[in-house]
């Protein structure tokens, strides 16, 4: 309104540059506050014998697993039982602009790995960014997006582990909205325990996929994908076999009219070489929701 009335003042302000400015005035202002968020998430898996938890972003259930295996690996002569984990969660995250989102948080877990549910507890904190390098924002080279996660077990101690995971990915909307597209990318996890007798080596995931969204704002998204995994050694001995097997990720998710997430439920099938499955609930908390 203030460049209105300095035209009426001045009556010299052309029609063009008073139309202009009332635009400008009509614009939604950006938020000058950043969504501030408690993205939980709940997981449920059943894992089958001789692997570990993997697949996509699966880090802290992976670490819980790891670790507990790590620590029992002296009474498992047979090599890894079937086990059934759940985890929850807790990652506080700020989305600092459209175009990066840090957080952080701790994860608690209770598995069977054989002998029954260990207690829950705190079993990981993680810290992480992700970022687009390059928005596609209607031109014809795709949305480039890095994600990266540290995640790291606790308690500090003998057979604690470090997981480093990291995804590129590639979204080529076909539409102005972005509400349909195609994905492309790799997941790479490189994890280190505090231990001379064990080893854990890459997992690796090349996947394609796309998504659809509904004027619901409903919205599926499918990849699916390879995935290599090198194995996993205990005191000279198999933890785990490796493997280069397909695995299947479906999200549907309930968005507002801003994007951000209100619902989302993804279930998961990993050939390790044998199905392991995966459930996990996503109900973010908002203290800010732009």
């Amino acid at each position: 309104m203030r460049a209105i009335a300095l035209g009426l003042a001045c009556l010299t302000v052309s029609a063009s540059a008073a139309f202009a400015a009332e635009a400008d005035e009509d614009a939604p202002a950006k938020p000058t506050v950043p969504n501030i968020y408690l993205d939980l998430r709940t997981s449920y898996a059943m894992i089958p014998a001789g692997t570990l938890g993997l697949g996509f972003g699966t880090t802290s259930l992976s670490a819980a697993l790891q670790t507990l295996a790590v620590r029992r690996g002296t009474v498992l002569p047979n090599g890894l039982p079937a086990a059934k984990a759940i985890a929850i969660d807790l990652p506080l995250t700020v989305d600092v602009s459209d175009r990066v989102s840090l957080y952080g948080g701790v994860s608690g877990s209770t598995a069977d790995i054989g002998g029954g549910w260990s207690t829950f507890d705190i079993t990981s904190w993680n810290i992480g960014v992700q970022a687009d390098l390059y928005q596609q924002n209607g031109g014809r080279i795709p949305t480039i997006t890095l994600q990266s996660t540290l995640t790291q077990s606790v308690p500090n101690e003998q057979g604690m582990t470090n997981s480093f995971n990291n995804i590129l990915e590639f979204d080529y909307a076909l539409d102005e909205d972005e509400t349909r597209g195609w994905l492309a990318g790799m997941q790479y996890t490189y994890t280190t325990i505090a231990t001379p007798f064990a080893s854990i080596r890459p997992n690796t995931i090349l996947y394609a996929g796309g998504y659809y969204q509904w004027p619901s704002n409903w919205k599926f998204t499918g990849r699916l994908g390879v995935q290599s995994f090198g194995g996993a050694q205990l005191a000279g001995r198999t933890l785990a076999e490796s493997f280069t097997q397909p695995v299947l990720r479906l999200d549907l998710d309930r968005m507002d009219d801003n994007d951000n997430r209100l619902f989302g439920i993804t279930a998961q099938i990993a050939w390790t070489p044998k199905p392991a499955y995966q459930v996990t609930l996503r109900t973010p908390l908002y203290a800010v929701r732009n």
